[in-house]
């Protein structure tokens, strides 16, 4: 008796719900826990089927497990752990843990199912996970984020290295140009001075040879200045975008001519320049100023930088709209470290000495070309000569 009191009053004052059921499934007895938690009295479920306390599908199968389970004999206890589904008397439905023991009596057989709720739990379980998915999604913002960072970084790096570069070649060029014009200004000008101080003195004298010579020299000397001078306009229209060509037809062998008449008169002692032109046509269909002025500075270099008593090329090949115009001399050629950086503007090779000059005509040159849709190309050996290939391909239009 006194055991039967204990037993009772642990089952009452349990935490967890307490349910007993007979072999059939209805409900004997239900302590306090398990009626807050299903929202019900007592009475409205002592004598009930145990089923009204479970949603479907368990619901409409719960009979069947009670059947199965009484002719099957095989354990003892049902579920130990399991976790499935309650229904309350509002309808709402809540997880639960269940575990069944069976009591056997002389006459018949009870189970006592142990209900511990999970809704708690469960609802840990989603706040974690709500909580762990908004985190990942915020490492995949913050994520997406440095990456975008660390890439503008690497883009401002780059910016800021070519920038770097663009200054150092800037700070080169200046060097050069500061190099060249304070030679190649001062030397002309020096030259004038001087000649025309000794014109005044062979005047008085009735020297007419050495009036001569140093009016020579003035007039080299000028036209050294407006070489100069004209590269750097040619170069300024150029930076300035303001140079675009102008095709014409044009005979070149008649135009090749005239430029060898024009520069033979500026040649050195007993040079000669030589002009050979190869194809069955003779019209060619591109800017006559643009690519005079390339022919004129590449048989001047040839005439700078080759000796007395040498020959000069100047060929012209024309095969359809394809025009092919070379110039090649014996001269002191360009050292092997240098052709790098034989187009850059300002630069003058190691070998040129006190040759005047101010490393802007190769420059211009290639952006001439350029501008017709050209290429140069220059094959070059120190102390064995120099030769310059212009390539065009023309349109009949």
């Amino acid at each position: 008796m006194e055991r039967a009191k204990l037993l009772n009053a642990i089952i009452e004052n349990a935490i967890d719900g307490i349910i007993t059921i007979d072999e059939f499934g209805i409900i004997e007895h239900i302590n306090p826990s398990a009626l807050a938690l299903f929202g019900y009295d007592r009475e409205e479920v002592t004598g009930k089927n145990v089923s009204m306390l479970m949603p479907q599908p368990d619901k409409a199968r719960h009979d069947q497990y009670i059947a199965n389970y009484r002719h099957s004999g095989h354990a003892h206890i049902i579920g130990i752990g399991r976790e499935v589904q309650g229904q309350r008397k509002d309808g709402s439905v809540f997880p639960f843990r269940l575990g069944v023991s069976e009591v056997k009596f002389s006459d018949r057989r009870i189970f006592t199912g142990f209900i511990h709720d999970l809704s708690r739990q469960k609802e840990d379980e989603l706040k974690i996970k709500s909580y762990t998915e908004e985190l990942e999604s915020k490492i995949k913002e913050r994520t997406q984020d440095l990456i975008k960072s660390i890439n503008e970084l690497e883009t401002a790096k780059e910016h800021v290295s070519a920038l770097f570069e663009k200054e150092k070649e800037l700070n080169q060029l200046k060097t050069r140009f500061v190099s060249m014009a304070s030679h190649e200004f001062r030397t002309p000008l020096s030259s004038i001075q001087l000649s025309a101080s000794l014109i005044d003195k062979y005047t008085s004298k009735n020297d007419a040879a050495n009036v001569e010579k140093h009016t020579m020299k003035i007039k080299n000397a000028i036209n050294n200045l407006t070489t100069i001078l004209n590269d750097f306009l040619s170069l300024e229209k150029l930076e300035a975008g303001k140079v675009e060509p102008t095709a014409n037809w044009f005979n070149v062998i008649a135009f090749a001519e005239e430029i060898v008449e024009e520069m033979q008169l500026i040649s050195k002692q007993n040079q000669l320049i030589v002009y050979e032109h190869t194809g069955t046509s003779a019209q060619v269909f591109l800017d006559h100023n643009l690519l005079k002025n390339c022919i004129i500075n590449l048989i001047s270099n040839a005439i700078k930088y080759s000796g007395e008593d040498t020959m000069i090329q100047f060929n012209t090949k024309l095969k359809e709209n394809e025009l092919i115009v070379e110039v090649k001399d014996n001269g002191i050629g360009i050292p092997e470290i240098d052709k790098i950086n034989l187009f850059e503007p300002f630069f003058r090779a190691h070998n040129t000495g006190d040759i005047p000059g101010t490393g802007l005509g190769l420059n211009i040159v290639k952006r001439y070309v350029g501008l017709m849709n050209g290429t140069v190309n220059c094959q070059t050996e120190q102390n064995k000569g120099t030769t310059f290939t212009l390539h065009f391909n023309f349109n009949h239009h």
